[in-house]
């Protein structure tokens, strides 16, 4: 972020100067726009401009809030308002950093651009990041409840309520299997350690999939998927495992009843716990008691439909139509 708007605008140049044409300019959240744009040639710094956040670094979570580089979040800031429209992958992304943004800026102590927040909010929409196919779904092998957290394995996904709400399915005599996944860094939780030996009998998989094979044997593998994250913008892990057929169980908040609790369909409350870990290890004994009777999704409840409108085949369309509109408005 602090430098890549440099590298970039020497890449295109050097394109540009060889005939290269571009008829839009789309970048991530990464790329600090403003800058970038100042230091193209006229002519692409004048093409149509949209950004799209995956993420953001104003409410991207921290261990301790004096962590957060606040020139990351202007950087944000900036670059969409450099921007003829800014999309975000989910609405709980969109307002939970419009709103941020109100706090932030009041922060300042003078001179606070908060009447420029408006001009973000009018160029923003909602385009979800979209889901590839996925194999059909081989019949269940028969065996204990198993199941899948698939996630970063940093502090923001919460681990710990994972792993406790899986002590208390053991207490209870709940039989189950685990596959844990997901890329970790350096620094990781210290529960991952523990919990691989405590709950090494249970274990299927355990880290980071080396395959984009791998990685889709573990959802067709898995009967739920569990999320007990305190951050998460959108949740492609989760929608990707739904597509697979697998049954989600995710706290009611941040972006999941946004993509989960589709269009009214009746069920889909079951699919949220209320972000205790009582409540999750009481639904996942509910769960594994469903499965012991072959009835672990409600009838009225296709997964495959639930995920259509999140696949890039119903999506591109809509990209498609999104970005002739910038072109024709702003080019």
């Amino acid at each position: 972020m602090r430098h890549s708007a440099i590298t970039f605008a020497k890449q295109v140049a050097e394109s540009f100067e060889k005939g290269q044409s571009w008829d839009i300019l789309f970048c991530s959240d990464m790329l600090n726009l403003a800058e970038f744009t100042a230091l193209v040639p006229v002519e692409i710094a004048s093409l149509p401009k949209v950004i799209y956040f995956h993420e953001n670094q104003l409410t991207y979570p921290v261990r301790v809030e004096d962590e957060r580089d606040y020139q990351f979040a202007m950087t944000n800031f900036t670059s969409a308002l450099a921007a003829d429209a800014v999309w975000f992958n989910s609405r709980f992304h969109m307002d939970s950093f419009l709103a941020a943004l109100v706090k932030f800026l009041k922060s300042m102590p003078d001179n606070q651009p908060i009447r420029e927040i408006e001009k973000i909010r009018a160029k923003s929409s909602v385009f979800p990041p979209g889901i590839e196919e996925l194999p059909l779904r081989p019949p269940r092998k028969p065996g204990p409840m198993r199941i899948l957290w698939a996630a970063r394995w940093e502090h923001d996904k919460n681990p710990e309520d994972f792993f406790a709400a899986l002590e208390m399915l053991k207490k209870n005599n709940i039989r189950f299997e685990i596959s844990v996944i997901g890329q970790s860094f350096r620094e990781k939780p210290e529960i991952f350690n523990a919990a691989k030996i405590k709950f090494e009998d249970n274990i299927i998989r355990w880290g980071y999939q080396q395959s984009r094979e791998e990685y889709v044997n573990s959802l067709l593998e898995a009967d739920v998927i569990v999320s007990t994250a305190n951050h998460e913008f959108f949740g492609l892990s989760v929608l990707e495992a739904v597509a697979a057929g697998v049954y989600p169980l995710v706290p009611n908040r941040l972006s999941y009843p946004e993509i989960l609790n589709l269009d009214g369909i009746e069920d889909t409350e079951h699919f949220f716990y209320d972000g205790t870990v009582e409540d999750l290890a009481k639904k996942l004994s509910s769960l594994a008691a469903r499965i012991r009777t072959d009835k672990l999704w409600p009838a009225s409840i296709n997964p495959l439909k639930l995920t259509e409108r999140f696949r890039w085949r119903s999506l591109v369309s809509q990209y498609d139509a999104a970005f002739e509109k910038v072109c024709v408005y702003f080019g």
